[in-house]
């Protein structure tokens, strides 16, 4: 399936796709680089991670923190690659 990019980046999901997902109007959306391309997938509801790390053995702080390196990582190499 193919689908043009509107004048606002903006990109329409298919209908099936987002029927097979669960996707509806309101729900969120994640999107990650991946290699050449964008991966998109379903938000996990807030109710849908209630409880599922172990209280107190998480930093939340630390973990916002060593996804914000990974990020940098991830552009750094991205400004590299496209230097070349």
């Amino acid at each position: 399936m193919t689908h043009k990019v509107g004048p606002k980046g903006q990109v329409v999901l298919p209908k099936p796709l987002r029927n097979e997902l669960g996707i509806h109007p309101g729900d969120e959306v994640l999107f990650e680089r991946e290699g050449g391309g964008i991966r998109v997938w379903k938000a996990p509801a807030g109710d849908d991670l209630w409880g599922s790390l172990p209280a107190g053995k998480i930093d939340p702080l630390q973990t916002l923190m060593e996804e914000k390196r990974r990020e940098r990582e991830r552009e750094d190499r991205g400004l590299r690659e496209r230097g070349r």
